[in-house]
């Protein structure tokens, strides 16, 4: 298989990209987004507010539609979710117990593991995360059908954008100038 380049950083890419919001966890090495499609397995940051549900924190916002449905499909594709919020205590609660209430329940909630807390040695906020889905990155949050698409298909940026492109070619050159049409 073929795997697609990982150019996160330049100026031009963030340019490009400014349209679609889901981000692969840039690395160096490779990571599972690249890997094997029948088996990758991948670990999934998700925010709360904004992205499952509209912000109105501290209440909770109406659902954004298909986002807990989408989660659900990506659960039992056997992602790992992590609820990944800036919620703390009662309304950290709420929000998950907003999404167990939907049928959607999290792999570890503001952690790497369940187990995970404060009093570990090894503990940090930052998360080991494979994709971070959240609609404060550059350019938003696209809609979760996108985001579905990206995660089961395992396509970049790159790979949407090309397909955009290569769709738009196509179009252009379907186009025949006024000559043609007139004189066939």
């Amino acid at each position: 298989a073929v795997k697609p380049k990982r150019n996160c950083g330049s100026s031009e890419s963030l340019m490009i990209f400014r349209t679609f919001f889901l981000y692969p966890y840039c690395q160096s090495k490779e990571s599972s987004f690249t890997s094997n499609k029948t088996t990758s397995r991948m670990t999934i940051a998700v925010d709360f507010d904004g992205t499952i549900v509209e912000h109105k924190y501290p209440a909770i916002g109406a659902p954004i539609p298909f986002a807990i449905e989408t989660l659900i499909k990506l659960r039992e594709e056997r992602h790992k979710l992590i609820l990944w919020s800036v919620r703390e205590g009662e309304l950290l609660d709420e929000a998950v117990k907003y999404c167990k209430d939907r049928g959607l329940e999290f792999y570890a909630v503001n952690s790497n593991y369940p187990e995970e807390t404060n009093e570990h040695k090894t503990f940090s906020r930052k998360l080991q995360a494979d994709l971070f889905i959240d609609d404060r990155n550059i350019g938003g949050l696209p809609d979760w059908g996108m985001i579905y698409r990206m995660v089961h298909d395992h396509l970049t940026y790159e790979d949407i954008l090309q397909e955009y492109f290569d769709g738009s070619k196509e179009k252009r050159n379907e186009k025949k100038s006024l000559f043609k049409r007139l004189f066939g």
